[in-house]
């Protein structure tokens, strides 16, 4: 067969050239990993001690110290989902820092990954990923509003604690925290990190206070909190900025949390209908952040909107 010339045919040759610089830019552009669940959420407590007492004798949760540079505390709901308490960042702070809220975390499948993923993007990212004692793999960016989110690509997990039996939920569903611009945080959460709508509404309905984003690999999400103002007080602050456990039944929940020692205000039924169509019952940590276990399944329609994405469900175990 005769070889043609691509000099008799420069229109072929001056498509196929301008093809070039397309394919390099897609090979330098990293692909993104799997995004999976809520790691973990970090909280300042002024009082680690009794915050202490909360979290293992009324929730359940296994104690473990902290792996990190920061001193503090993890209370795990399972072998990879822990909530993390940590001192203020001045002693002088403990009264005054209205917001308890450090960061979010999510899991990876691979943290160097989606750090230069994260970078090809704009998004500011550090030189490198921590390394943790328990070879867990992290970063923290920011957020287009400045708050801290971390991405956690688990380590050697945790042998199932002798106290995991008293654990009132092992699956820590879904977290939240105050948002202002919507738009921007759809761009960093949708847009990059290939979140997707899972429910929005808000009361009245004819409003949205709350979207929830669900994460691109998995069941859990993060909720955006829209309906606080410029200046909100601490308990605004601790009830926006929350987690939430997920359990089958909030009525089996209350019998073992008052088996725990837990109980409820007097002439009060804990168990409240959300508009999302799903039963919760909130408890507040001593530092005044809102621990709202939630029905992992909706027990009648959704106000407002339709669920899109996969429903929730305990966690396998240890």
């Amino acid at each position: 067969m005769k070889r043609v010339s691509l000099l008799l045919f420069p229109a072929l040759a001056l498509a196929l050239v301008s093809l070039l610089p397309l394919s390099a830019t897609a090979q330098a552009t990293p692909a993104r990993p799997a995004i999976t669940g809520i790691s973990h959420v970090t909280l300042f407590a002024d009082d680690i001690a009794k915050s202490r007492q909360f979290y293992t004798a009324t929730l359940g949760w296994s104690a473990v110290p902290a792996q990190g540079a920061q001193p503090g505390i993890r209370f795990y709901a399972n072998h990879a989902q822990y909530i993390e308490l940590v001192s203020p960042p001045s002693p002088g702070l403990n009264s005054s820092l209205a917001n308890r809220l450090d960061s979010v975390a999510f899991l990876t499948a691979d943290a160097e990954a989606l750090r230069r993923y994260l970078a090809a993007h704009d998004v500011a990212v550090p030189a490198a990923v921590t390394v943790e004692k328990d070879g867990s793999r992290s970063f923290v960016v920011r957020d287009p509003e400045g708050n801290k989110v971390a991405f956690v690509q688990a380590g050697r997990p945790l042998k199932e604690p002798a106290t995991a039996a008293q654990s009132v939920s092992n699956h820590i569903m879904h977290a939240g925290y105050e948002v202002h611009n919507r738009a921007a945080l759809d761009h960093f959460y949708k847009d990059i990190l290939g979140f997707h709508l899972y429910w929005q509404g808000g009361n009245p309905e004819t409003r949205i206070d709350w979207v929830m984003m669900q994460v691109p690999n998995g069941s859990d999400w993060i909720e955006y909190m829209l309906y606080l103002g410029d200046h909100p007080t601490r308990a605004a602050l601790g009830s926006a900025n929350h987690l939430a456990p997920g359990v089958t039944s909030v009525a089996a929940l209350q019998k073992q949390l008052e088996q725990h020692g837990w109980t409820p205000t007097p002439g009060s039924n804990p168990q409240v209908l959300g508009v999302d169509g799903k039963m919760q019952l909130d408890l507040t940590d001593p530092d005044g952040t809102r621990v709202e276990f939630m029905e992992f399944k909706p027990v009648k329609e959704a106000c407002c909107s339709s669920y899109t994405g996969q429903q929730p469900e305990p966690s396998p175990g240890w």
